[in-house]
């Protein structure tokens, strides 16, 4: 924010110098714009250098031979295509892809859907996970995200996704049995995701006898020493607390208070913080032994959060310094990862993840990587626009964020002419997409507090029955 001052020039009339103070404003404020539009178009082109590869299309193909011939649907646009958030059934939306990229009037049969599954089964899942991490790692680079204390957050959570009833997928993922109707395949997700820039830097989707702790331990291959990860009460274990320590990240997470005595003892002497000494108990030694850590005891810290129900919220942490992390921090800090439980809501409602594209255990992993890199990169240009909807928000009652899921709406199809697109076409495409995500906001209400509705309805994709658009 600029201030206008009536010193620097005296010999001027007030008006004459307030006029020149604002337009002085409006020129940085124009210039601060563009580094943004250069920020984003530098990663667009990035991504793109990726994907028109010919190392990239080496690893990510299933043999030397894939890929070699000229075809309709070459790599890169296979890759493009997967990566467009696609919803309905093959052939409309292969018909559309192609439109967008021949701009011609009418969606033609250029790519048949038998061509599109054989060129899937060339290609590796790992293709995405390859692209989100290293988009990732340049947006850690290049955009300045925020952190928490110096600290990047790294929110780990899982869920569970609902997959297409065929024999291979069940067969991969296994089949399980609810209440009501009949027992289908099921699969099990989990994420490592940035709360403060809504970003995932690690996902996985696996059988769902897979644990919530076994996949954040394959999350945390990926930690370093300027993270720090938050965990819900279902994940402390002494394993994995040691694991990410290991890594010589740290953590905060809520703890149980009725499954740790150490925590009961705590709670009953009333006070506010306690630093404690963790011992490993059986249930932890053969995982410890299992990566390779040792079983010294820890000293952690544990603190009490006063919430509005009668029991009380216990935080344990790897950050013992009181005085350079007081206890008034973590009731925030932990409630900065409720974002991840967020960003689930709008895996399955907005881009709709369980509305899977294939009948193979492949195409599942394709498209979950897929759409998980696309929702990655629209978070990316959304928080690039953010500055420009908080300047133009700042003389309003409330702060206003980008509404996400028009971000998302923006982005399907776009994504695919930003990737095929010259350097100048790109700058031109992102200067206007981040105008319109700009205009499209909503306003940030904090306290807001709404019950959970844990009997909503499920809904229900099909493959026979996928619609036309």
């Amino acid at each position: 924010m600029l201030y206008f001052s009536t010193d620097r020039y005296p010999n001027l009339p007030i008006h004459t110098r307030r006029e020149t103070w604002l337009n002085y404003f409006k020129r940085i404020t124009k210039l601060a714009q563009n580094l943004i539009f250069n920020t984003c178009a530098n990663l667009i082109n990035f991504i793109k250098n990726i994907i028109y590869s010919q190392e990239f299309l080496e690893i990510s193909r299933k043999n030397n031979k894939d890929f070699s011939r000229t075809r309709k649907l070459p790599f890169a646009l296979l890759v493009l295509y997967l990566c467009n958030l696609t919803k309905s059934s093959y052939q409309p939306e292969l018909n559309k892809f192609f439109k967008i990229l021949t701009r011609s009037t009418v969606a033609k049969n250029i790519v048949s859907k038998v061509a599109l599954c054989k060129a899937r089964k060339k290609l590796k899942y790992e293709a995405f996970t390859d692209l989100n991490k290293q988009s990732v790692e340049y947006f850690n680079a290049n955009f300045n995200p925020s952190k928490w204390n110096g600290f990047f957050l790294k929110a780990v959570d899982g869920s569970t996704v609902k997959l297409p009833d065929f024999p291979e997928i069940s067969e991969h993922f296994g089949t399980w049995n609810p209440r009501k109707g009949n027992p289908f395949p099921m699969a099990r997700i989990s994420q490592m995701f940035d709360p403060l820039n809504r970003v995932t830097t690690h996902a996985l989707i696996s059988p769902k006898s897979v644990g919530e702790r076994e996949m954040a331990a394959n999350h945390f291959e990926h930690l370093t020493d300027q993270d720090l990860v938050l965990l819900d009460r279902g994940y402390p274990a002494f394993w994995l607390f040691k694991l990410i320590l290991s890594y010589n990240a740290h953590f905060c997470s809520r703890i149980s208070i009725k499954k740790w005595k150490i925590v009961r003892e705590f709670i009953s002497s009333g006070k506010q913080e306690q630093i404690v000494s963790i011992e490993a108990p059986t249930t932890s030694i053969a995982a410890c032994q299992e990566y390779g850590l040792d079983l010294c005891p820890m000293k952690l810290r544990l603190i009490r959060v006063e919430l509005d129900s009668e029991e009380p919220e216990v935080l344990i942490t790897s950050l013992l310094d009181s005085e350079k992390y007081p206890t008034d921090l973590f009731a925030e800090l932990y409630h900065d990862r409720w974002p991840v439980e967020e960003d689930y809501k709008v895996m399955k409602c907005r881009i709709e993840l369980e509305n899977f594209s294939g009948k193979s255990s492949l195409s599942v992993y394709q498209d979950f990587h897929a759409r998980t890199f696309s929702k990655n990169i629209t978070s990316m240009l959304a928080f690039a626009a953010q500055p420009i909807v908080e300047e133009t928000a700042n003389d309003k009652e409330h702060n206003y964020k980008i509404n996400f899921t028009q971000a998302l709406s923006t982005m399907r199809d776009t994504i695919v002419i930003l990737l095929v697109k010259s350097t100048t076409a790109i700058q031109s495409i992102v200067s206007d997409i981040l105008d319109t995500f700009a205009m499209a906001t909503e306003p940030v209400r904090p306290g807001r507090k709404f019950p959970r509705n844990h009997k909503r309805a499920q809904r229900k994709y099909c493959l026979n029955y996928k619609p036309i658009l």
